[in-house]
Formats: structure tokens, sequence, C-alpha cells
């Protein structure tokens, strides 16, 4: 059985008296009475505490910022209440205030210019406004995240992602950073693929990449490499000699630009120089004919039909006389032949037919009858060309002698003997040209006539 009710609590006050004010007895047993009862309960936030009753509605229960606050009251030890959401937010400010101060400051995130510069254009995200209060739904709100436009799919919440801006449009795009190699395989495996000529696989990076990386080489693997990439002795040597093929054609191009070219601007000034001194010594009434230095100027030879004029020097030295542009005079042991004055005689002389000035370069184009003038301080002397020899012995002295075989002439007489090198460039041969005098012109007379046409 169940006990009884007692009409009484321990307190001693009835229990009619302690809820009167929900209702006369016998209140429950009228029809819907206990519906209504319940309804009424169905937020037990609007249910004031006790000794509260009457007063304004529960603190537990804020309508809203809209409802005004009410004014703080002194209330007693009973009427004090705990508001649980007021002091876990004062007390999560004070927290974050505290660990504001406590923390350093972080560093700012590098802007947009400073991460891609000029590369591409700045791309702004779309602005979305907040939908008014008066348009959201009575239900729990949401944050619907945006769309992305491109892919049709959404975009993540995730801040700490930077999102590059589309600037593959430009024709701009960034490059990856090329991933680190990763060593592969051990000290052994490393080895024995040395000596096969490999380098070790990873098992592992075969099954997941199915390619090779690179492994760092050991110390005799980076030896073997170094002595392979130092060029071997052939190669050093082959080298050297090509450089030194080099070294001497340049220096031969730098010889024959020398021989063929400076010298024969040397040899011209030389003689030209040594043709004026000689002038201004007939003027001065220097310079007769007789015994002369060797190297001495005493004559000049003009060649009309080769535009030929050349100071004549004693000697056929090649230092002081050939090599300075002049022609020069045999005068020594058997090679001695008298002066243009004599009155018999072959007056021979000698001079470079290349580099130097090159005086008889063109004899071989002299023809029969072609005037050869040797001007002294008192006359001038005129010869005509008589035959040309083409090609003889350097040793053949025979063709300067008083009547000189192969020339023609049968007797002796007053002639010219002109000697040259040949073939061109070389020496290996003599070239010979022959005259006969023709005319003793004195200066006082002027000049021959082949002189002034």
């Amino acid at each position: 059985m169940t006990a009884l009710r007692p009409e009484r609590d321990s307190s001693g006050v009835p229990y009619d008296e302690q809820y009167a004010s929900y209702g006369e007895p016998g209140a429950f047993e009228q029809p819907g009475a206990f519906e209504a009862a319940v309804d009424h309960l169905a937020d037990p936030l609007t249910d004031p505490l006790p000794g509260q009753r009457g007063q304004h509605p529960s603190p537990w229960f804020r309508s809203g910022p809209a409802e005004p606050e009410p004014q703080p009251q002194p209330q007693s030890q009973e009427q004090e209440w705990y508001d649980p959401e007021g002091y876990a937010r004062d007390w999560q400010v004070e927290q974050q205030q505290q660990q504001q101060q406590q923390q350093p400051p972080q560093p700012q995130e590098p802007t947009y210019e400073e991460l891609y510069g000029a590369y591409a254009p700045r791309r702004t995200a779309p602005v979305y406004e907040p939908i008014p209060e008066a348009a959201q739904p009575h239900t729990q709100p949401h944050t619907q995240p945006p769309v992305d436009d491109e892919t049709v799919g959404l975009r993540t919440s995730d801040t700490r992602r930077i999102v590059e801006p589309s600037a593959y449009e430009d024709g701009y795009e960034p490059e990856a950073a090329p991933e680190p190699e990763r060593p592969t395989g051990g000290r052994a495996a490393r080895r024995k693929a040395a000596k096969k000529g490999g380098a070790p696989r990873s098992s592992a990076g075969e099954a997941s990449a199915g390619a090779t990386s690179a492994a760092p080489l050991s110390r005799v693997e980076a030896r073997r490499a170094e002595r392979a990439r130092k060029p071997s002795a052939g190669a050093v040597a082959s080298r050297g000699i090509g450089e030194l093929f080099i070294t001497v054609g340049v220096l031969m191009l730098l010889f024959v630009t020398y021989q063929l070219w400076w010298t024969n601007i040397r040899a011209h000034q030389q003689a030209n120089g040594a043709a004026s001194d000689l002038q201004e010594k007939w003027a001065k009434g220097k310079g007769k004919p007789g015994a002369f230095e060797p190297g001495q100027g005493f004559a000049l030879l003009h060649i009309p039909r080769l535009d030929v004029v050349v100071p004549i020097a004693e000697g056929i030295d090649k230092s002081k006389v050939l090599d300075r542009g002049m022609v020069g005079h045999y005068n020594e042991g058997g090679t001695k032949t008298p002066m243009p004055d004599a009155e018999k005689g072959n007056f021979a002389v000698a001079g470079h037919r290349n580099t130097h000035g090159e005086p008889f370069r063109y004899i071989n184009q002299l023809e029969p009858g072609d005037p050869i003038i040797v001007e002294t301080q008192d006359k001038y002397f005129v010869y005509k060309m008589a035959s040309i020899l083409p090609q003889t012995q350097p040793s053949n002295v025979s063709v300067i002698g008083p009547v000189p075989p192969g020339s023609g002439f049968t007797k002796p007489g007053r002639y010219i003997t002109l000697t040259t090198c040949t073939p061109e460039f070389t020496s290996k041969y003599r070239m010979i040209v022959w005259g006969k005098m023709v005319e003793e012109r004195p200066r006082s007379k002027g000049k021959p006539s082949a002189l002034v046409n």
C-alpha cells in the first residue's frame, strides 16, 4: 500500500496555505485543468523563483537588447541571483585582454603587392552584403559559403590559406618550388650501385612515383667524378698544340703584314728623304762624282715607263741600302763596276722586286727602246732598254761584265745593267735587264726629252 500523504510538512504549515496561489483546492479535478497547467509550465524559465512571485520575470530569461535593463536595486541575501552568461562573458573578455598583453606582436601578413608584385592584376573578392534582419528567416541563422564562379565548388572557410589571384590570363604562372632530393638506400647500396655503374633505386620510390631519385655521392664516387671531370693528358696536349698553332698563325699573319705593307711604307719614307737630301747637296755644290762611302747616295735613277724615281747609293748592302728603298751600285771585289761617266764600262745596280719599297717590281714589263735615265749633280745619262734575261742563277756574275753574254752586245761600250730577284716574293733566281747609253746631257742644257714628256 502507498502511505498516506500527511496534511502538513515539517514546517507545520498546511499544504493548502502554501500553494493557495495555484488555485483553489479541487481545481485540478475540473475538466481541462491539468492540460492548462501543463501548457502554463511548458517554459520552465518563466517560472518565478520563490519570493519573486508577481515581480519582474526571471533573470534567467533575457529577451534581448530592445528590452531595457532593470535598474540595479539593493537586494537582500535571499534575493541575489546568478547570471552565468554575464560572468562567462566578462571572464572571457578579461582572459583575451591578458593574452593579448602577454603575447608578442605578431608579424603582419605580406601585402598582395609584396607577394606577387606587378606580375598579375589584383583581383578583389566579391562583396557580400548582410541580409537585413527583417528578411532573415526565424529559423536558426547560418552562413552560406560563396560559390566559386569558375569551378562551381564550395570554398572552404580556411583563412590560413592565401588564394592566389587568377593571373594565368596574363600569361604569368608562378613557378613551383623544386622538391628537395631525398637520399635513398644506405651506404652499402650506394657502393654496390657505384660498382655496377648506376645509382641505388628506392623500392618505396618505385612503388609510389615510379622514378629514381638522385642519391648523394660517397667519398669514393666524388673523387672518381672529380677525376673524370679533369682533362686527360692527351686532351691537355692537344689543347696546348692547338693554342700553339693559333699563336704561330697569328704571328705569321703579323709578319706577313709587316713585310708586305709596313716595310714598303717605311722604305718609301727613307728613300724620299735620301733623294731630298741629295738634291739639297747638289743645290749647294756638294756631291760631285768621285769616291763615295758605302751607303752614301750619289745619283737618281728614273724609269718613266714605270714611274720610278729612286736614289742610287754606293754598295749593295741589304740593311744600309736595299732595305731602305734605294738602288745599290756594285763596287766590291769581283762585282765592281765603273761609274756612269766612265768612257767604257757596264754600270750595274741592284734593287728589291718585292717589299722594302720594291723599286724593281715591274721591270719585267720594260720593252726595248724604253728610256732609263741616271741623273747626277752635273749630267743626265740616258740609256735605252736593249734586252732582258728572265731568269739566271744568283752566282752568275758574268751578267754585269763589260760585255755581258746574252745581252746582244758584241763589243765593250757604255752599258747599264739592272738586277733583281725572281720569281716574286722569292730570291731563288735573278732577273737581268740591259740598256745602252744613247745620250749624255749636261744639266745646264735642261732635262732630256724623256723626263720632260
